[in-house]
């Protein structure tokens, strides 16, 4: 199955997607899960907007918003990435905006596996994950392909 990259409205930006691809089944694997379509739409503030408003009935602007379609233990769904406010956001927490990309890349597939984010402690939590699989990420950067 394949994760695939799209961008709309916006630059595509400097990833590469066969590694990030790799880094994702791998922390897919951690929590015991393979990866069945995954696909993953950067766009900018406004296509996000609409998104937002449409299919969850919210009208405000996010980073990131994932449609899970996972069966069992099989990782699937649409993830869509504002890279507008992935770059306000890596600005807002002094990041660099690689980190914060692949933050929200990441961040995806982890409510996918199951995390969620929704009290204080589940954020805790999200966040730890989101920093041990971005160390993990280094390894797919530095590997020789």
């Amino acid at each position: 199955m394949a994760v695939t990259f799209h961008a709309e409205g916006v630059d595509f930006p400097a990833i590469d997607k066969k590694k990030v691809a790799d880094w994702i089944r791998s922390v897919a694997k951690e929590y015991g899960k393979s990866t069945g379509e995954i696909t993953y739409l950067f766009c900018n503030d406004e296509k996000m907007l609409a998104v937002n408003r449409q299919f969850l009935n919210h009208d405000y602007y996010t980073d990131i918003i994932a449609f899970d379609y996972s069966e069992e233990d099989c990782l699937s769904g649409d993830i869509f990435i504002s890279t507008d406010t992935v770059c306000s956001n890596a600005q807002l927490y002094h990041t660099s905006l690689q980190e914060e990309l692949h933050r929200v890349i990441i961040h995806g597939i982890l409510h996918f596996c199951g995390m969620r984010d929704d009290s204080e402690q589940e954020e805790k939590a999200m966040r730890e994950a989101e920093n041990r699989a971005l160390e993990k990420l280094s390894f797919y950067y530095l590997r020789e392909v």
